[in-house]
């Protein structure tokens, strides 16, 4: 019997994960939130696939993979961001009427997307806190000992023969990537030398102006669904999240543009 497409996709088992909590009747929008935040983590795993492979061709020199995958990561963050218009058609009280139900709960304990964030350099061992299943903290563990985006893209431009500091390239993988000024003169050369590798430059400044983006219209959605409010499961809601905008993934490309 020929493979269907049905088959192939296993669109009857996905179609069956959507199960609301409210019951006789159904609240009419928690369908629309579990799509949607379903969705999102689908889109995690790919972009964690498509940041994997980011992250190697980086480290291999291979400049066209690193510019093709940079743009496939920004079309997503992009559709990312855009669901956020879908969400915010749910009024305050269309959740209102399901929130309770969500218990414990909370987007503080995707693991995806942790995952993408401590790929990208934002680094915290306080987050561990919110998981337990050791399978998990393993994961996420591993993602802090390997090396951040930044970090391979530092030994990327050490490959071009570009001047990086030695403390850059051994540095504790660990800890969250900060502002290095003693590598700033460098991406100034690169930039005004080197116009292939300023695109790779460019490129992780649209991705982290594209993560703020989404930082910025999370914060929104959640004031005007929730205001102020703690978050489900006792998260600290819209205050944390406005604390984590504005803070560059990538600072020296942002810091260097003042000797442009």
């Amino acid at each position: 019997m020929a493979l269907t497409y049905t088959q192939y996709l296993k669109v009857d088992e996905l179609l069956k994960l959507q199960e609301p909590l409210s019951k006789d009747p159904i609240e009419h929008d928690e369908t629309l939130f579990i799509v949607i935040h379903q969705v999102y983590e689908l889109w995690f795993k790919q972009i964690l696939h498509e940041v994997e492979y980011l992250k190697t061709s980086l480290r291999t020199n291979q400049i066209t993979h690193v510019l093709s995958t940079f743009k496939r990561i920004l079309t997503i963050l992009k559709t990312m961001v855009g669901q956020i218009d879908i969400l915010e058609t749910m009024s305050p009280l269309s959740f209102a009427s399901f929130r309770t139900r969500l218990e414990t709960s909370s987007g503080f304990q995707s693991v995806q997307f942790r995952e993408f964030e401590f790929a990208l350099g934002n680094k915290s061992e306080a987050h561990l806190k919110h998981h337990t299943d050791p399978e998990i903290l393993k994961r996420l563990n591993s993602r802090l000992d390997q090396p951040s985006l930044y970090d391979d893209f530092f030994y990327f431009l050490h490959l071009n023969k570009c001047e990086i500091p030695e403390k850059l390239l051994s540095r504790n993988y660990r800890l969250p990537t900060e502002e290095a000024p003693e590598v700033q003169p460098a991406l100034i050369h690169l930039y005004k030398t080197n116009p292939i590798l300023s695109q790779i430059c460019e490129r992780l400044v649209d991705l982290d102006e594209g993560i703020q983006e989404w930082r910025y219209r999370h914060v929104k959605m959640v004031e005007r669904t929730i205001g102020f409010k703690p978050g489900t499961g006792g998260s600290p809601g819209a205050p944390y999240l406005r604390g984590t905008l504005f803070k560059p993934l990538f600072p020296d490309l942002w810091n260097i543009r003042i000797h442009f």
